[in-house]
């Protein structure tokens, strides 16, 4: 069983930056494709961006491709995701999940295993 905690979100004005993250516990952490969704008010949960367990793949939807990047820390058993140049759009809480595979796809959410509580991120106009 894998227990994700994600860290970081906030308020942030428009163009600002924040960094999200996602402490793993339990599990082997390289076995997990580790991923990350946001859901807006009244919208499906949307993939954000996704990594390899080495951190040399990662996949991003074109939404947020420039402007968040995704990173892990093995040694820490921690998934980063940050973002800059923040849009209003980008409002959501962003939630971390694990999937357990030994290669990545664009995984869609209901193929991840695991999921963290969420935390929101809040950018003002």
């Amino acid at each position: 069983q894998v227990q994700l905690v994600e860290s970081g979100g906030g308020l942030v004005q428009a163009g600002g930056s924040l960094r999200l993250s996602c402490a793993a516990s339990g599990g082997t952490f390289s076995s997990y494709v580790m991923g990350w969704f946001r859901q807006a008010p009244g919208k499906e949960r949307e993939f954000v961006a996704n990594i390899n367990w080495s951190g040399g793949a990662t996949y991003y939807a074109d939404s947020v491709k420039g402007r968040f990047t995704i990173s892990r820390d093995s040694a820490k058993k921690t998934v980063y995701l940050q973002m800059n140049s923040l849009k209003p759009e980008d409002t959501a809480v962003y939630y971390c999940a694990a999937k357990a595979a030994n290669y990545i796809l664009k995984w869609r959410a209901d193929q991840y295993d695991y999921w963290g509580q969420g935390t929101q991120v809040t950018v003002s106009s």
